[in-house]
């Protein structure tokens, strides 16, 4: 069997007509592959979707005014942390993102009880204003909890222009600002970076060092933990279904893929009660909506969206780290 099996359901237009419909066939007749959940490592939290920015290539599409998943409460996590207790599933992080997390009014308290119950809370953040206002609180739980909570900076290139580009031209100051201000005080810092202007791995993480060495950032650029360097996520590209064969083909393993660790809490605008979805990158597709509660959420996920080949398999990524 050759590689061309891999890229069989890929019109020869390019196009994605008939492909990622059918959750156990792909559009060229093979059986699609599906991960198991193994172990429940990871929860994310998507505590909304509003956020102080408007990047050119956000994911979630988070901006000053989308709210179409409305800020999670304190109350609501809770009960998710006491199912986690009840489930036995050995979690060990509670993963944060957003939107901008430190935009809920709500999140201070909710990292509080999520480290206070013994896990690990990561926390995705543009480290820019709604973090520099919580600047107090922060301190306190870096100095009650230690390296018990990290803090991932998106960072999205080591040159100021490149950042901007993304993000807009006031944005690589106060990100600066803000991650100098968490190395400087101790806390344990990530940086998650972007490869969508090309340039190699070894050469992108070059650059991240001597940025980091520059401006007296303790982050190991060249520690694949410590700096996360994502691939891009265009739902146009033609990709290819993945299909049970591709696991050989390619040398990957379901268990090597985010879903088989991790689910996202959402809370749509609206509704009544937060769900539980597959994967932090498709928050708004319902096809991979599991539940309202954890238990509802350990079954097996079929690999039926473009960003499955493109971020998780054939870009080898994951939103976990640790």
């Amino acid at each position: 069997m050759n590689d061309s099996r891999v890229i069989a359901a890929v019109p020869a237009d390019g196009s994605a007509a008939g492909r990622f419909v059918d959750p156990d066939w792909t559009a060229a007749g093979s059986r699609r592959a599906r991960v198991a959940l193994g172990r429940l490592q990871t929860l994310w939290i998507n505590t909304g979707t509003l956020c102080n920015l408007t990047c050119g290539h956000c994911y979630i599409e988070s901006s000053p005014k989308n709210d179409r998943l409305s800020h999670l409460s304190r109350a609501e996590l809770r009960r998710y942390l006491d199912e986690l207790a009840e489930l036995g599933h050995g979690t060990h992080t509670i993963g944060f993102t957003g939107g901008e997390p430190f935009m809920n009014p709500e999140f201070m308290d909710m990292l509080a009880d999520t480290l206070a119950a013994g896990y690990r809370a990561l926390v995705l953040t543009n480290a820019m204003k709604p973090m520099h206002k919580c600047r107090a609180p922060l301190e306190e739980l870096r100095r009650r909890y230690g390296e018990q909570l990290v803090i991932r900076v998106s960072v999205d290139h080591f040159r100021p222009e490149l950042h901007r580009e993304e993000r807009g031209r006031r944005a690589w100051e106060p990100m600066l600002q803000g991650l100098k201000w968490l190395s400087a005080n101790g806390f344990r810092v990530h940086v998650a970076g972007r490869t969508r202007w090309g340039g190699d791995e070894a050469a992108l993480r070059a650059g991240f060092a001597a940025l980091f060495a520059a401006e007296a950032i303790a982050v190991d650029a060249h520690d694949p933990e410590q700096l996360v360097l994502f691939p891009e996520m265009d739902v146009d590209a033609p990709v290819p279904e993945i299909t049970e064969a591709c696991w050989g083909i390619l040398g990957k393993r379901p268990d090597q893929v985010m879903c088989a660790s991790s689910r996202m809490v959402v809370k749509r605008k609206g509704a009544d009660q937060p769900s539980v979805v597959a994967c932090t990158l498709l928050p708004y597709d319902e096809r991979f909506e599991l539940g309202t509660r954890l238990a509802d959420a350990l079954g097996s996920v079929p690999l039926n969206h473009p960003h499955c080949a493109k971020f998780c398999v054939l870009g080898g990524a994951s939103c976990s780290s640790g």
